[in-house]
């Protein structure tokens, strides 16, 4: 039986990691959950797994969680708050697996803290590794912590890497769909709205991350996580467009052969096998996470646009430059986007904030989260300038 603590209970990730724990109940059990700012899911999750522990964003939602709690006669969950909340529940002694999966640097003091205290991590959290990577590799590998992706795309490479050793490997494929705009005319990304940015192809998730797949930003960031987690310089890791998201990504070896990891497009998968590593655990048919070959009718890879997608490039830049870069490619991004998403810069806002964020980054390697958080903060704050100085009367 693993014990799982679960950063993000109540996000998707949070919610597939828990249907796995419905479906290998003597496998894997939930005893403490940081669940943020959704308090009735968070009540619901601490009705159905009894967790012992459970973290609630602030103050006020963990005292109205233990009222609620009270009501309903459970009394065996302790309900705490607060970044420090979360660092308990991903540090709790009997907890042996913490998946990862809090959006945004809240949940990097806690990842780190679970790494430090030598649990292994299931990663789901960008952020992690974009801002803070060269930190917990290096704990990681301090405190011998086993750190499994959960993105579907370094899980994929994770999968195929199994077919060689680190040093027979060549170079890797991380897949991209290419969002909603991979064909669309280079003249008509000035025009682009909100609306049309947040229909992605191929999966249904958040905003930010649909707006980062649309500028390919999000594929960005899993080249900065790559270098990091499988130890690679960004010119071996390569980005294909791949529409059809089938393929997951892929690993070429030094003697030409290619490895590609094909699954069906569900997030249990790749939870599941973060959990059972390096075991596989059969599924039943009623899981639906089997894939039927007989539907694979053509697949397609093809060059990203950098051009078209200049998001692509300033992370390849980023990953290049190391220290800061990351992390202000990041924080720039998470307020460009959501600058976008309320009308108060244009699509192609994104990318020139952030390069503008990135031409004024300087300054030393951080050497602690920090003073990670002290320049993801920084470059939040000069991305916040540059939009009011370049984008005041932009206008969706």
């Amino acid at each position: 039986m693993k014990k799982l603590a679960i950063l993000g209970s109540t996000g998707s990730i949070g919610n597939s990691t828990l249907s796995i724990c419905e479906s290998f109940p003597d496998r894997y059990q939930p005893i403490s959950l940081a669940a943020g700012r959704n308090l009735e899911a968070a009540l619901a999750q601490c009705i159905r797994w009894r967790p012992k522990l459970i973290s609630m964003a602030t103050e006020e939602l963990a005292a109205t969680l233990k009222t609620r709690l009270r009501a309903g006669g459970i009394t065996c969950v302790e309900v705490v708050h607060g970044s420090e909340g979360s660092v308990r529940v991903a540090t709790l002694p009997e907890v042996g697996f913490v998946v990862s999966a809090i959006v945004g640097v809240a949940g990097l003091e806690a990842t780190y803290a679970a790494v430090q205290a030598g649990k292994t991590i299931g990663l789901a959290n960008k952020e992690c590794l974009v801002a803070a990577g060269e930190l917990i590799i290096a704990a990681a590998r301090e405190r011998n912590v086993a750190l499994l992706p959960i993105d579907s795309e370094h899980n994929a490479v994770h999968q195929c890497m199994r077919g060689g050793t680190p040093a027979e490997v060549k170079q890797i494929w991380l897949t991209a769909s290419g969002g909603p705009f991979r064909s669309t005319p280079l003249a008509d990304f000035a025009h682009i709205t909100p609306q049309q940015a947040l229909k992605h192809p191929t999966w249904v998730m958040g905003q930010r991350i649909t707006i980062d797949s649309a500028t390919m930003m999000n594929k960005g960031f899993e080249v900065i996580e790559a270098c990091r987690l499988f130890n690679l310089p960004p010119s071996k890791v390569q980005v294909t467009v791949h529409p059809q998201s089938t393929v997951h990504s892929l690993v070429e070896f030094v003697d030409g052969s290619i490895l590609a990891q094909i699954s069906v497009t569900d997030m249990r998968l790749p939870i599941l096998y973060a959990l059972a590593y390096p075991e596989r655990v059969a599924v039943a048919e009623r899981d639906h996470l089997t894939f039927d070959l007989r539907t694979l009718s053509q697949l397609d890879f093809s060059e990203p646009d950098l051009a078209r997608f200049p998001c692509l490039r300033l992370a390849y830049e980023a990953a290049e430059a190391g220290g800061k870069a990351p992390i202000a490619l990041n924080a720039a991004d998470e307020i460009a986007v959501a600058a976008f998403l309320e009308g108060r810069i244009p699509f192609l806002g994104i990318p020139g904030t952030i390069e503008q964020v990135l031409q004024i980054t300087t300054g030393p390697r951080p050497a602690s989260i920090v003073e990670v958080l002290e320049a993801d903060l920084a470059a939040r704050d000069q991305a916040r300038e540059v939009i009011a100085s370049q984008f005041a009367t932009a206008t969706h």
